[in-house]
């Protein structure tokens, strides 16, 4: 019995990098031996293992063969006849190839490490063609290693295409899918993950809605990097700066889905894309089956990040009606916490952001918006009960209060705006 370390703990040691887990190999051994041994059988398409302590997981090498379709159309064969190489030459790429063994000796039968060094994904073999997910799983790696500069080689990338053309994508599960963008968002250049994925032609079968901004124009003087699937790239990538949150980053991903299906003679403005993009949005997590939290929260950005935008005009005075701002303000629950609230507009000063020339801008409206939650939550709910006002007619009289709170506090900010600017 021979263990080794392989896949991504090999190639990211390689890199410098300290490994998020550990995935080991074991070659020459049975399940039975394993179980002697204490560890756990967990895999049930093929022999995976718990170790008694660690409980990192350990699988029997291993080799598959392609027989129907999808992610569990395989057949996979373990047997201690099985060799390391056999079980390498079945993964993706090969910087994800490499072996470890107890003694330090890496292993790296199929050029792992010179691509490694030459910053190149590239797939092992042509079994490569025989798992669709692997689209998807490349695409991530490209955003992950982003930091180091990796490009995909051009026959990977033809592979990609035939892999997209051949239609197989349609058989990924929405778990797989999601559980690969979700992976992808959290890395600190999501853009490359989604880009890389066009590039083979993926996004236009798995993510239409984010496909048809292309080429869709947007007014230069405000949007001077080009159409909107270049903007929403920018406010992605600006996200993943200002938030570690994947609600926040899903968000900014998608809140633009509505120009998308803005009229062409009405270009290049899109008046009502905010709303027009709720359907949208609302499709993708349908197809992909999205946490509700995150859904929620995607939706109030694309609808709201107009108005968060507009509450100071370009003076930088307010510019909303009260009642306004007290919508959102109780639509994100802003008088008894500020969290959903500060994270919409994070996203939406991602938005503000994303756009060429304009990344280092401040954005005041931020600081903006949580002062007016605070200024709105300081009603006196017992002096308002003194009145003698009764069941519905205590929410109105608080909400009264509320927007002549809010009101009083954007008169005293346009006065010392117009102090500011006079003195």
């Amino acid at each position: 019995m021979q263990i080794y370390l392989v896949g991504g703990a090999v190639r990211d040691e390689l890199l410098g990098l300290k490994p998020h887990e550990h995935d080991w190999v074991v070659v020459g051994a049975s399940p039975q031996e394993l179980l002697d041994k204490g560890f756990q059988q967990v895999g049930k398409d093929f022999p995976v293992f718990l170790h008694p302590s660690t409980k990192e997981e350990y699988a029997l090498a291993r080799t598959e063969r392609k027989a129907g379709k999808g992610y569990h159309g395989f057949e996979v064969f373990a047997d201690p006849s099985v060799t390391l190489e056999d079980d390498l030459i079945r993964r993706d790429l090969t910087i994800n190839a490499i072996a470890k063994s107890d003694e330090g000796e890496v292993i790296d039968p199929y050029g792992g490490v010179k691509d490694l060094k030459g910053r190149v994904l590239r797939h092992v073999s042509d079994a490569f063609v025989e798992d669709p997910l692997r689209v998807l799983r490349v695409a991530r790696f490209a955003a992950k290693l982003a930091p180091f500069g990796f490009t995909l080689a051009e026959e990977t990338r033809v592979l990609m295409q035939e892999m997209v053309r051949s239609g197989e994508l349609s058989d990924l599960t929405p778990e797989r899918v999601w559980q690969e963008v979700t992976k992808a968002l959290n890395t600190s250049k999501p853009s490359i993950f989604f880009e890389v994925l066009d590039e083979v032609g993926a996004v236009a079968v798995l993510f239409p809605g984010l496909y048809q901004l292309h080429n869709v124009t947007q007014p230069a003087q405000y949007h001077p990097e080009g159409d909107v699937w270049i903007h929403t790239m920018m406010v992605l990538d600006v996200a993943a700066e200002l938030s570690d949150s994947l609600n926040v980053r899903f968000a900014a991903l998608v809140h633009d889905l509505g120009k998308g299906i803005t009229p062409k003679e009405l270009w290049p403005k899109h008046h009502g894309h905010e709303k027009a993009g709720l359907p949208l949005v609302k499709a993708m997590s349908e197809r992909y089956r999205l946490p509700k939290q995150t859904l929620s929260f995607a939706l109030k950005v694309t609808e709201y990040h107009g108005i968060a935008h507009k509450v100071l005009d370009s003076e930088g005075k307010p510019h909303l009606k009260p009642q306004t701002c007290l919508k959102l303000l109780n639509l994100t629950k802003a008088f008894k916490q500020t969290d959903e609230l500060a994270e919409l507009l994070t996203a939406c000063e991602a938005d503000a952001r994303g756009r060429l020339g304009f990344e280092n801008r401040p954005y005041p409206q931020k600081a903006f918006w949580l002062a007016l939650a605070k200024a709105g939550s300081q009603v006196d709910n017992q002096a308002i009960l003194a009145t003698g006002v009764q069941g519905a007619e205590i929410a109105e009289a608080i909400e009264r209060k509320r927007i002549e709170l809010i009101e009083a506090y954007m008169a005293d900010y346009a006065a010392k705006v117009d102090s500011a600017t006079n003195a």
